[in-house]
């Protein structure tokens, strides 16, 4: 099918905030937990997705969006499965970038920086916080992982519906948890008229953050 409209031509003159060396937090955390918050108030559409990027042992970059559940001094954390794509190539190489991105706020922030497992007892406790059918569904995808059709997928859902149909309490599996996005980069983009752009940057020299700013 062909597009409709030119894409090339389609564009926003962004206008609706500025950025500047001296509005920002001394911490990138700071700065971020503030944006996040503007953003959640805002009401923007998934205000914690961010695209996750990994790089696997041999170099190869991939992408895909995951949910931001935890930030605080340490970092930025979410969950998913361990032996998934992402998590095999964290293994192979434990570096990764997230970028958020809100338009609504013509707003985008990118994270750079090493990423660790979190403690099991935090992963237990966002387990259990998980609605039922979420920590089932932990159970029955084997994620990434080529499977025959989906009717397998509901087959052992209902096998675990039925395992635990008498318990509340379901266990965390082994190979699902958490992972900590400590970052070494971080970058704040307001957008401005005419594509001049505000980019702050933090990035972490001599375990001290120095803040830049960056042509658009």
């Amino acid at each position: 099918m062909a597009l409709t409209h030119n894409i090339a031509d389609i564009r926003i003159n962004y206008m609706k905030h500025a950025l500047t060396e001296d509005s920002v937090s001394g911490k990138p955390l700071h700065q971020f937990q503030g944006w996040l918050q503007e953003a959640i108030e805002a009401q923007v559409e998934e205000p914690t997705a961010l695209v996750l990027s990994t790089v696997n042992a041999a170099g190869r970059p991939a992408a895909r969006v995951v949910l931001l559940k935890g930030v605080d001094e340490q970092g930025l954390s979410f969950y998913t499965n361990y032996t998934s794509r992402k998590g095999r190539e964290l293994e192979e190489n434990p570096y990764a970038a997230a970028t958020f991105f809100w338009p609504a706020l013509e707003r985008q922030v990118r994270v750079e920086g090493k990423v660790v497992k979190v403690h099991p007892e935090e992963s237990d406790t966002y387990f259990h916080s998980r609605p039922k059918g979420s920590q089932i569904g932990a159970w029955a995808s084997p994620q990434s992982q080529e499977i025959p059709s989906r009717m397998v997928l509901e087959q052992r859902e209902r096998e675990l519906k039925e395992q635990y149909a008498a318990t509340d309490f379901v266990p965390r599996p082994e190979h699902w948890g958490g992972y900590r996005l400590v970052p070494d980069y971080v970058e704040f983009w307001q957008g401005r008229p005419s594509r001049l752009h505000d980019r702050i940057v933090y990035e972490l020299e001599n375990g001290l953050w120095q803040i830049k700013r960056l042509a658009p």
